[in-house]
Parts: structure tokens; C-alpha cells; sequence
């Protein structure tokens, strides 16, 4: 009796748990604010996945990593000029209100880089031409700085793809 309460509970967890990613994912997808973020050089190709695009931004490179002074897990503050591009204004502290017009953005500092979570485009083989010109990542990002990438813009800011 205790097993089979264990084994059904775990299977619960199982599927609840990325039932509850999902969940999130699609609220920021849905209520997000869109952000353009300019994209630095990259080097399509996987043997092993298939056909993507690896994602560097240019305002991770921008940005100078201290490990000693930046924290390893927070949120940049950006502010989006007209065409909806953003751009590093400030790290978030804790308390500071954004100004009107700024937004977070979640980051993670590994190996002295900024990883925004998107860091990569995956597209179906034998497409890379449609993507070469990709010059910006479209994100949407929450209140809260959690992001999801939903496209590649060209230099023009237009989606590429579709």
C-alpha cells in the first residue's frame, strides 16, 4: 500500500513538475513584453541535433563579467529604444524601482559570459539560408526578467522563417 502511495506520487510529480514549466513558459510567451537584443557573430551546425544557430548577444559581450563583483545568478535592467531594442542599462539591486520604460532581464554568469537562456535557434534541415541574416534575437520577457526566445529578426528588425 505504501509503495504503490510512493510510486503514484512520484509519477504525479513527474508530470506535474514540466506540466508547471510549460505552464510558465506560456504565460510569458502570452503576456510578455517583447524585446529585440542584437546578436553577435555565430556558427550554425550540429552534426548530432540537427541544423541551429548558436546565440551570442552582442550585450553579453558588452557587459564586463567580474566574478567578483557580479553576482553569478540575477537580473540586468534594459531599456528599449524605439524600435523595441534593448539595451544594458544598470544591474538590478534588490529595492531599486525601474524607471519608466526599463525592464529585467534574468541572466546567469558562467565562465566570465552572460547566459540569458536562449542560446540557441534550432530550424528545420536544410533552412540555415533563411536565417543567415539574422542580426537580433525576439524575446519575450516577464516582470519577473524570465525570458523565452520566439524568433530571429533580420538587420531591418523583420522576422526570419516564416
Amino acid at each position: 500500500m505504501v509503495r504503490t502511495a510512493v510510486i503514484f506520487g512520484g509519477l504525479v510529480f513527474a508530470l506535474l513538475v514540466p506540466a508547471g514549466l510549460v505552464v510558465q513558459k506560456e504565460h510569458v510567451l502570452r503576456s510578455g513584453t517583447p524585446v529585440l537584443l542584437e546578436l553577435a557573430p555565430v556558427d550554425p551546425r550540429s552534426l548530432i541535433q540537427g541544423d541551429y544557430m548558436v546565440l551570442d548577444y552582442a550585450i553579453s559581450r558588452e557587459r564586463d563579467a567580474n566574478p567578483v563583483t557580479t553576482a553569478k545568478d540575477g537580473n540586468m535592467v534594459l531599456r528599449l529604444d524605439a524600435n523595441g531594442v534593448g539595451f544594458f542599462v544598470r544591474f538590478d539591486t534588490p529595492g531599486t524601482p525601474l524607471a519608466p520604460g526599463e525592464l529585467k532581464l534574468r541572466y546567469r554568469l558562467r565562465k566570465e559570459r552572460f547566459r540569458l537562456g536562449a542560446e540557441a535557434f534550432f530550424f528545420q534541415e536544410g533552412h540555415a539560408d533563411r536565417y543567415e541574416g539574422a542580426r537580433y534575437g525576439e524575446l519575450r520577457v516577464a516582470d519577473s526578467g524570465s525570458s523565452v526566445l520566439v524568433g530571429l529578426r533580420d538587420a531591418q528588425r523583420q522576422p526570419l522563417g516564416r
